[in-house]
């Protein structure tokens, strides 16, 4: 591939949207890094997209995250660092196992942290960094259990990080409604406007050509959640305690 091709570290590109994102993006020409924990996953991506960098890392491990960073800088500037890893289970918040709540929150939150210190560095000025937060982070949604907790917080981070990363580098959100992957197949409710991972990694790739902070989709789920997000508790929980019984 040219050299004046992007240049994309994808985290979290060995199943679901990250796969997709890698898909859509070797189809564009981009020049593709791909982490995740699984190695073999990894390479049979690299190898039916015809070609990728295979970097194996754990979000959750920063000596981990720190050998892939420096592995990934002997092939030189990033254009764009995403991660896409995350953890989920649904059910409510006080009867989730407290170990795995942990677990959720070092992967979605602390990775996300450990993650932005790893690539910063790595990316060209001008380059993209972009953390992957969720349509649960905008309120605390019945069901949405810890999840929830940790995708504000990423949310937060990533407010924080575009403000102090600028302006050598912009910080991106991507906020996903339901996409049917592998941790979403465990919900036992109906997922209003639920999307395939391809229709999703489409919808971040065109997202990440503008200049928006925030990429969020559907519209028609990701509107009444910031308009409900906007609105005082008096009105907002009552709301809330509705949307999933």
């Amino acid at each position: 591939m040219p050299e004046t091709s992007p240049r994309i570290w994808i985290m979290g590109a060995s199943d679901g949207i990250g796969a997709a994102l890698a898909r859509e993006y070797a189809a564009r020409g981009a020049r593709l890094v791909l982490s995740a924990r699984s190695g073999d996953a990894l390479q049979k991506l690299a190898e039916e997209i015809g070609g990728a960098e295979v970097v194996t890392a754990d979000v959750a491990d920063r000596e981990s995250l720190s050998a892939a960073a420096a592995r990934i800088a002997e092939g030189g500037r990033l254009d764009r660092a995403i991660t896409l890893a995350a953890l989920y289970d649904p059910g409510k918040v006080l009867e989730i196992d407290p170990d795995r709540a942990t677990q959720i929150v070092t992967v979605n939150l602390a990775g996300s942290f450990h993650f932005a210190r790893a690539a910063a560095p790595l990316l060209r000025d001008g380059g993209d960094l972009v953390l992957t937060g969720s349509v649960a982070g905008y309120v605390g949604l019945p069901q949405g259990q810890i999840y929830s907790a940790s995708k504000a917080g990423v949310i937060n981070l990533a407010e924080t990080l575009r403000a102090e990363l600028a302006p050598r580098i912009a910080v991106r959100l991507i906020s996903p409604g339901f996409v049917d992957t592998r941790l979403t197949q465990r919900n036992s409710f109906t997922m209003p406007g639920l999307m395939q991972p391809e229709q999703a990694a489409r919808r971040i790739a065109r997202g990440l050509d503008g200049k928006a902070f925030e990429v969020h989709f559907p519209r028609r789920l990701t509107w009444p959640l910031k308009l409900l997000r906007a609105l005082p508790y008096g009105l907002a929980l009552p709301l809330t305690k509705r949307l999933v019984q």
